[in-house]
């Protein structure tokens, strides 16, 4: 990983002081004379053998990033390419971190009011634009002047743009304490699951504790399925019972029991005659299997989040997946694969592209995870993949593209089509031989196996030889 001084110059911006950061990139004050705002330069962490969620989540944030507009977000500035220096560079937002309200809870209850309705008006505005947030936390939250300011958009969601996180995998992800239920199922289209983690932090704020607390495993964080929380008058009688009343409709599992929109969390917190109290409290039990069954048959409904509106009405796929192998860098075969993926996407225009390359690890030993110069296979792949897909011309909103990394590309390739729902695949087929007669090529399994149609594509024999060293 290349490291950065005070001074150094990327794109025309020039560092000025670095920040404390967190796990997944260098945050840093910058300056460039072309903004006429204070920056921010956020930098991801590209260690050989790390995480590439992180990736993945630098990818989401510049393409959500600036998108978005308004007082609770900050400004979009510029971003660097994965090719040379990837970077964001947005507002450095000035204000009181809520982290640090955190730390001096419990607070007084119209305070806890007062904080809840600025970040339910930042909600409510953030949900206007189609984005759900998904890591909403104490220190992703600034209080500025302007009012609440959300901060850290890498695990987000855009209802018109590929959910490059949800596409490769349906483990949870956000933060253990405000991590909502729905969340811990794999699902990552709900708004009510801002609301979720809004009632996690109101609770915090108003007790001094958190929720449910900080779980290490996922079985740790199921437990808020089956577990209410604590009602917080049961810390403090003090706490009036709109406030708790409000907190606890946030956070409940059932989503139809739960907020619905972050306007009616904010019009309650500013006009607490108007909640509605329970006299009578239904038995926590009860009331979190109801929440569960409701959970699962919410999460079995897939909404159309990412796809475009109608596409399942009508014939044809409305995802088309072009597996090219780049092995060896984009070759003959790669070209007919992306020729006819352009084919298949004339005849589709309300179709979007997921363009996937695999990866190959090995079952016994270390797979290398960075070339001979030290860049990182897993981005060098990404980055040629991209370059693959360039001639296309698609627009942001209607193209994904994701380096899986597996020990079976043919396994690999099915495991994302069902998981997204693909409706037809693209792969290429390699000549014949000894070996792939007895194992099973890449493509013939990918036939044999897939839910959907796949076009498989052949260079003819000649073309073959040529394409072979002497």
């Amino acid at each position: 990983m290349e490291r950065y001084e005070t001074g150094a110059s990327i794109d025309g911006f020039e560092l000025v002081e670095r920040l404390p950061s967190g796990g997944m990139a260098s945050l840093w004050r910058a300056k460039n004379p072309k903004f006429d705002f204070p920056l921010l330069l956020k930098i991801p962490f590209l260690d050989p053998g790390g995480d590439v969620s992180v990736i993945l989540g630098f990818e989401a944030e510049e393409l959500i990033l600036k998108r978005l507009s308004g007082a609770h977000v900050p400004r979009y500035a510029a971003s660097g390419n994965l090719a040379t220096v990837p970077y964001i560079a947005m507002e450095f937002v000035t204000g009181i971190g809520l982290a640090e309200m955190t730390g001096r809870a419990p607070l007084p209850p119209d305070e806890v009011a007062r904080i809840g309705g600025e970040i339910a008006k930042a909600l409510a505005a953030l949900h206007r634009q189609k984005v759900v947030h998904l890591d909403l936390k104490p220190e992703n939250i600034i209080l500025a002047e302007r009012g609440a300011v959300l901060l850290d958009f890498g695990l987000a969601r855009h209802a018109e743009l590929p959910d490059l996180l949800g596409e490769e995998s349906s483990v949870p992800m956000g933060t253990a304490a405000y991590i909502s239920p729905e969340q811990v199922l794999g699902e990552r289209s709900d708004p009510a699951s801002d609301l979720f983690a809004l009632g996690c932090i109101l609770y915090q704020l108003a007790t001094g504790e958190e929720p449910f607390g900080r779980p290490a495993t996922f079985a740790g964080m199921k437990r808020r399925l089956y577990h209410a929380p604590k009602p917080p008058r049961d810390f403090d009688k003090a706490i009036p019972r709109w406030l708790e009343a409000i907190i606890l409709r946030c956070m409940e599992v059932d989503r139809s029991r739960r907020y619905g929109e972050a306007a009616h969390v904010l019009s309650d917190l500013r006009n607490p005659d108007q909640v509605v109290v329970a006299l009578k409290r239904v038995p926590a039990n009860k009331r979190a299997w109801d929440g569960i069954r409701n959970l699962f048959r919410r999460t079995d409904e897939k909404s159309l989040v990412g796809k475009p509106a109608g596409s399942a009405a009508r014939a044809g796929p409305p995802i088309v997946l072009a597996a090219v192998d780049l092995a060896n860098g984009s070759d003959a075969l790669a070209g007919e694969v992306l020729n006819e993926t352009a084919r298949v996407l004339a005849a589709r225009e309300d179709s979007w592209l997921a363009c996937v390359t695999v990866l190959k690890t090995e079952i016994v030993g270390n797979t290398p995870s960075v070339d001979e110069s030290g860049r990182l296979v897993y981005l060098q792949r990404l980055v040629a993949l991209k370059d693959w897909a360039r001639s296309l011309h698609l627009p942001e909103d209607r193209i994904s593209y994701h380096v899986l990394e597996a020990v079976s590309p043919a396994d690999a390739i099915l495991n994302y089509a069902e998981h997204n729902d693909v409706g037809h695949i693209v792969v290429g087929a390699r000549s014949s031989s000894a070996i792939r007669r007895h194992l099973g090529s890449v493509s013939t399994k990918v036939v044999a196996r897939a839910l959907c149609s796949v076009s498989v594509v052949r260079l003819k024999v000649i073309e073959e030889q040529r394409q072979l060293p002497p």
